[in-house]
């Protein structure tokens, strides 16, 4: 297949870029290349491209800033991806959108199906939810994607944010009530690759298996690292941030699962390899 993907030099852009490229003909922009907020430059752009696939890994994904910047939180995550579904209708071609477990309230007790009501309670949440409904509304060859946590070689991310902090802290503080399951941008970048192989439309949830506080994560990524340090335990108000978190985000792959997907494997064998291959 030709594959156009946005965001190309993102987290999960980069390890799309490497699953694929050995199978497709992809065409890799990022901002400064494709700006999915100019609607006229992406429509010229994906009808001269033609691609067979788009798959939109480009968003606004700062979720404090989010709050600050509301303009461009909704002009990136919501009307960017609104162009880019009316180019991909214009060609006829299928578009991967990559969404966020944000889209939910985080009010549960039991993971989240793709069928639950959606409820975000931040600007980043609401964004992200806009750019969903109007792939809804515009195609019907879409895959929808809700992730969560990610963390990968190609930018900033929990992971590494830890273990820069254990070079010079001997204690630290992390959030305990949110809950939820860190995912290997590796991982999702080779789940979708199977996926766009396919013809199983929809919305879908992917993550690594398992979950887990922050706190309990950090404790993880500090153990299988060898790191001397105390995590303590703090709620999400004492850690105070401009947006507000799901206290309850872990997703339930049941879509990936029905349609004959091998599940992840399990966020605590991912997060081995990758503290392996950056070290």
């Amino acid at each position: 297949m030709k594959i156009l993907i946005t965001g190309s030099d993102g987290m999960l852009g980069h390890d799309l870029a490497y699953v694929l490229k050995g199978k497709h003909e992809l065409i890799l922009t990022t901002s400064k290349t494709l700006d999915i907020t100019d609607k006229n430059h992406v429509i010229d752009f994906v009808s001269s491209q033609k691609p067979d696939m788009l798959i939109n890994a480009a968003a606004y994904t700062d979720v404090d800033g989010c709050e600050k910047n509301q303009e461009l939180a909704y002009s990136v995550n919501g009307e960017g991806v609104r162009n880019l579904a009316m180019a991909c209708k214009k060609i006829g071609c299928g578009l991967v959108h990559i969404s966020t477990d944000y889209v939910f309230s985080g009010e549960n007790t039991r993971p989240w199906v793709e069928d639950d009501e959606t409820g975000p309670i931040s600007v980043y949440g609401k964004s992200k939810l806009e750019g969903e409904k109007a792939i809804c509304e515009i195609l019907d060859k879409y895959f929808i994607l809700r992730t969560a946590w990610l963390y990968g070689v190609n930018g900033r991310n929990f992971p590494k944010t830890m273990l820069e902090l254990a070079e010079n802290h001997s204690k630290i503080t992390v959030v305990y009530d949110e809950v939820g399951t860190p995912t290997y941008t590796l991982d999702l970048a080779q789940a979708i690759s199977k996926l766009i192989e396919t013809d199983c439309y929809g919305i879908y949830h992917l993550t690594n298996s398992g979950s887990c506080s922050w706190c309990e994560f950090a404790r993880y990524i500090f153990e299988i690292a060898g790191a001397d340090v105390e995590v303590v335990p703090v709620t999400a108000d004492e850690f105070a941030r401009p947006a507000p978190r799901p206290s309850y985000s872990v997703l339930e792959n049941r879509n990936w699962v029905e349609n004959g997907f091998e599940p992840l494997r399990n966020y605590t064998e991912a997060i081995k390899e990758y503290i392996e291959l950056i070290r």
